[in-house]
């Protein structure tokens, strides 16, 4: 695997392989790999020449300094992992060379997805997302970029950055990866207690109920019962809980026939913040 940190010399070896007609695959991530983040790179590979991989801890879409302080960064073991299923080229950053002296994010306009979800509770949060994939796009130039449906607010807003910017870029969303309880693999899972790893798969077990429920009661109803899933419980807290259009990620009002519909939730176990979401059928 070629690991590369200076941009000019990533795209000066990319250039070189799209003259060759080398397809490329692209997985964005902040590090702290996990199965999951392998998921994706398996799947880059299955359909492109060369897959190119980032590890980046991106400092503008913190809204919470503790939290980025925090975050895990493993890059000996990641390259590991990362060489453990054959990736091509790593891209490993300094801040410096991504945003030089100016550590402040652009402004997006999202057609209104960045005010949902994330958005209320995460002020900039996506004027960050976006600045960082933008700017690593631009970098790599792939034909297709990879992204887990985990995140899956933000697999919309990038499918809209590169439709707004009319990015000759394919976005591919691939299945959450989960533990074998349930739980949704993050980066941040390993940061978790004993007891609040032992509980943090209820999260699933209520999404996975509410989907049941979904097919006989209102959206009021089913949000009544996930509170009070995590009324007064000792280890988890709940952020926020919606049903929302798959699309345009606006709450549920009345349920149509023709649309798809998402279940989403946030948590705090302790600090530290999780999410998952499930797709729902009418």
């Amino acid at each position: 695997m070629k690991i590369f940190k200076k941009r000019d010399q990533l795209k000066s070896f990319l250039e070189e392989s799209k003259k060759n007609k080398k397809t490329i695959g692209f997985v964005p991530t902040m590090g702290a790999l996990h199965r999951g983040h392998l998921f994706l790179i398996e799947q880059a590979k299955k359909k492109n020449d060369l897959t190119v991989a980032s590890i980046f801890v991106n400092p503008t879409q913190f809204n919470n300094q503790e939290d980025l302080d925090n975050y895990p960064k493993t890059l000996e073991k990641d390259i590991e992992l990362l060489e453990s299923v054959s990736c091509d080229v790593l891209f490993v950053p300094t801040i410096a060379e991504i945003y030089h002296k100016n550590v402040v994010s652009n402004k997006f306009d999202f057609d209104g997805l960045e005010h949902e979800m994330e958005g209320k509770y995460r002020a900039g949060h996506f004027d960050g997302v976006g600045t960082i994939v933008k700017t690593l796009f631009e970098i790599v130039s792939p034909k297709n970029a990879y992204f887990g449906e985990k995140d899956f607010q933000q697999l919309q807003i990038i499918k809209k950055l590169v439709a707004k910017n009319q990015l000759p870029i394919s976005i591919k969303g691939c299945a959450i990866y989960r533990e074998k309880d349930g739980l949704a693999m993050s980066s941040r899972n390993a940061r978790l207690s004993s007891e609040q790893r032992k509980v943090a798969p209820i999260i699933y077990k209520v999404l996975k109920k509410v989907k049941k429920k979904f097919l006989e009661e209102t959206e009021g109803e089913i949000s009544e019962w996930v509170e009070n899933q995590f009324k007064n419980h000792p280890f988890l807290q709940l952020e926020y809980f919606t049903i929302a259009d798959e699309k345009s990620l606006k709450p549920i009002n009345i349920k149509e026939f023709d649309k798809k519909y998402r279940a989403f939730i946030a948590v705090f176990a302790g600090n530290i913040r999780l999410i998952d979401n499930i797709q729902l059928k009418n």
